[in-house]
């Protein structure tokens, strides 16, 4: 990018936090209204100075006595181009991540390799829009030495935007799968928009990704590229909490289990390896690493065991976390969901589902389904909304049970585990 395309400068802006929300913001801030289908942030300009603000971005002619104002063609441009900015102003070598699932997991893995020998800032939760990106950049430590971003998407131009202003040197892609299908119509449209990820990497990076034929087809990038599966690897050992494997003639370890999560990990020992992090730094990374809120969380509640993996789901990763409970828990109680987003043969995905439990599963895995389209995978025990279900659980399981949560975000399934928190 060209400086001269700037339309404000970090100069400008001084030394000063900017906040895009008046209800946080705090005096000496510099407020950056955002606008979007249903909101309008130069609305409340006026309120963000009565709180303190020292100045603003708009895109008009309002002018406060007192304040700085800067006139901008568009404010979300504008803090982009902030960002921009100061991501070239730090300079971190930066990682830029993304997947139709595993990408939050990778992100954390990766951070907890690499923060082993660098000083190591990550995108905080799912913040991987446009907007968190910019937020991620400005809360980054000036003394940063490597960001570790994500980028999710829900459409086409939004993982390429974001790549535009990170400028990554190392870019990874978790997977390819159906996870916004019914908004881009084929998995070859999500490929093709995971692979805006390189758009703007340096040409002396690296590209990480699973060996996914979509990727080969659709990756436009002339660096190294190094492409992975499980298939990598040697297991060594699984078993409940622990993985242990070979990889490159190395043994790692992991405090959790699944096999796709031993796949996300080849990628953090990658980018380790590109910036000469030794093994045994990865490997004491990787058994540090422990599960965010919602995926794959364990915890005992009175003498349930209750592992909670509904912070996403799709067919692709609904699968796999099956298949890891079907080997280590033959016994679990089994509560899924319907999964968002899947388009005209959402009802197929979710029976392919339903297939695959009919084929894989154990005689005394027992299971639960709540919504319409979950409904497909499971029919016997449906139900319609979470409290019903969870009353189901109380009244017809025994304590000591393990159950597994699985269903998309919009399901709400922490209701079922706050319910039986609260009633047994």
């Amino acid at each position: 990018m060209d400086k001269d395309i700037y339309s404000v400068t970090l100069e400008e802006i001084g030394n000063h936090r900017i906040s895009t929300d008046t209800r946080t913001i705090e005096s000496g801030d510099f407020y950056l209204p955002l606008k979007g289908a249903n909101f309008d942030g130069e609305k409340f300009i006026s309120q963000a100075v009565e709180k303190g603000a020292i100045g603003f971005l708009t895109t008009g002619d309002e002018k406060i006595d007192g304040t700085i104002s800067i006139k901008v063609p568009d404010t979300k441009t504008a803090y982009l181009e902030l960002a921009y900015q100061r991501r070239l102003k730090i300079n971190p070598k930066v990682i830029l991540i993304t997947g139709s699932s595993g990408k939050t997991t990778t992100k954390e893995l990766v951070y907890s390799v690499i923060s082993q020998k660098y000083k190591t800032f990550k995108t905080p939760l799912n913040h991987n829009n446009e907007i968190g990106f910019c937020q991620t950049i400005f809360e980054m430590p000036d003394d940063t030495e490597v960001l570790v971003l994500e980028a999710g998407m829900r459409g086409l131009g939004e993982i390429e935007l974001i790549s535009k202003y990170a400028i990554p040197d190392i870019t990874i892609i978790s997977n390819v799968g159906t996870a916004h299908i019914g908004r881009l119509g084929s998995r070859d449209n999500i490929a093709i928009a995971k692979c805006e990820v390189v758009k703007y990497q340096k040409n002396d990076g690296l590209f990480i990704g699973h060996d996914d034929e979509l990727i080969h087809k659709h990756l436009n990038f002339d660096g190294e590229k190094i492409f992975y599966s499980i298939n990598n690897t040697e297991i060594v050992e699984r078993k409940i909490g622990y993985s242990k494997f070979n990889y490159k003639n190395s043994e790692y370890l992991l405090n959790i289990e699944g096999d796709y999560n031993i796949e996300n990990s080849i990628a953090a020992i990658e980018a380790g390896l590109a910036l000469h992090i030794s093994p045994d730094e990865i490997r004491k990374g990787l058994e540090e690493y422990k599960p965010i809120e919602k995926r794959w969380e364990i915890e005992h509640v009175g003498e349930f065991d209750i592992i909670n993996d509904s912070y996403n789901a799709n067919p692709e990763s609904m699968k796999a976390t099956l298949k890891t409970i079907f080997d280590l828990y033959p016994d679990a109680l089994i509560v899924l969901g319907d999964m968002g987003e899947l388009g005209e043969n959402e009802k197929i995905y979710h029976k392919e589902v339903g297939d695959f439990i009919q084929k894989n599963a154990h005689s005394t895995n027992k299971f639960i389904t709540v919504g319409d389209l979950a409904k497909e995978i499971y029919s016997k025990n449906n139900f319609s909304n979470n409290e019903s279900a969870a009353r189901y659980i109380i009244e017809t399981y025994k304590q000591g049970a393990t159950i597994f949560f699985k269903a998309s975000r919009s399901m709400k399934f922490e209701e079922i585990i706050n319910y039986i928190k609260e009633n047994i």
